[in-house]
């Protein structure tokens, strides 16, 4: 009878730890000492052996590619991971489809996993930061980041992150690690499509603008406070966690404790449906009583009434273009890739009145 081989997560559970720490504390990244020996002592008890897997990777490519994802219920997930799916196909690849739901820990998890069946291959779009990434690029994986970037100690704060998880772990947040530095990306200009939409908002007489984001938002909020310029009124900017009943909550509660803020712009299209339910039920008028913009071109914000104004980015390409990163191997480091994004101007913005 053929016996099962441990895994990452065996080696978790047993030691009551999170996937995350055990790659950490076997890649020799940092973690308090009571649970660096916790996790080693069981590791050996089980007889876990990453370091043969590591060789397989170095040695051999496997064929097929990992693809990770928050959210494949989500519009924009979806057109990032069929880009993916396109560019993978035309080579004649096979696709592994991960949901991580937004969690550094589940994240690690399915990362273990991928590396257990040797995928040597991965595009991501990351939950977690540094720690949870340098034992991937560090066991020889080619990984190329879509969309966004791994969180660090300047993280937006947002429950869930790997620099809260690593406090709780008694391990105090350090900067990104250079290995996971140097690993490429495919995102869109965030920056340039914030500024646009802020400043055409501005054009329309609106100053008390609200920020509604989420996780892997960094970036956005970031060229938010740019364009709004100094001071920034903090309660405007406001977060939610990657479900959609705290994204509700988080507009809802934008909206009742500022009822004197006249815009508002939304990270992602789950935050700005979220803000357009909110605002019906709060019967508050689009755009006559509030202005919505929302980061995200989806097939539902031209149905709605009125049409959502929206910062459209070209998903599709986004996950095509990490394919063919990723694809092209682990020989002269490929240079990352920012995608221009479009303000597409509808009718749920008018002037302040």
């Amino acid at each position: 009878m053929e016996v099962r081989r441990v895994t990452i997560k065996d080696v978790a559970e047993a030691a009551g730890v999170g996937v995350a720490t055990v790659s950490r504390v076997l890649s020799g990244g940092s973690a308090s000492p009571e649970t660096r020996e916790r996790v080693l002592a069981v590791a050996a008890q089980l007889d876990y052996r990453p370091s043969a897997l590591g060789r397989n990777l170095r040695q051999r490519r496997t064929g097929g590619i990992g693809l990770l994802v928050p959210d494949l219920t989500d519009t924009f997930f979806g057109q990032v991971a069929e880009g993916v799916l396109a560019c993978a196909r035309s080579a004649g690849e096979p696709v592994v489809v991960g949901s991580t739901g937004d969690d550094p820990e589940q994240e690690a998890e399915l990362v273990g996993m991928l590396l257990e069946q040797s995928v040597d291959r991965l595009v991501a779009v990351p939950s977690g930061g540094a720690e949870t990434w340098l034992p991937v690029t560090r066991a020889g994986m080619t990984v190329v980041f879509a969309d966004r970037l791994p969180g660090g100690p300047a993280d937006d704060g947002l429950p869930g992150s790997t620099a809260d998880l690593m406090l709780l772990d008694g391990i105090p947040a350090r900067p990104p690690a250079r290995a996971v530095a140097d690993v490429p990306a495919v995102l869109a200009d965030d920056r340039s499509g914030i500024r646009t939409a802020v400043r055409y908002l501005h054009g329309l007489g609106h100053r008390r603008i609200a920020f509604l984001g989420g996780p892997g938002h960094d970036r956005r909020v970031a060229a938010f406070r740019e364009a709004v310029g100094a001071p920034v009124d903090e309660e405007l900017v406001v977060f939610a966690t990657g479900s959609r009943d705290s994204a509700y909550a988080a507009a809802s509660g934008l909206f009742q404790s500022r009822p004197d803020l006249t815009a508002v712009l939304a990270a992602g299209n789950m935050l700005g449906e979220a803000a357009v339910l909110a605002a019906r039920e709060l019967d508050l008028r689009v755009p006559r009583d509030v202005s919505l913009v929302m980061y995200d071109d989806v097939p539902w914000a031209e149905l709605c009434s009125p049409p959502l104004t929206v910062i459209a980015q070209p998903g599709r390409d986004i996950g095509y273009r990490a394919a063919e990163l990723v694809l092209r191997g682990t020989g002269r480091r490929p240079r990352g890739v920012t995608l221009p994004t479009e303000l597409i101007v509808r009718g749920s913005c008018g002037p302040r009145h």
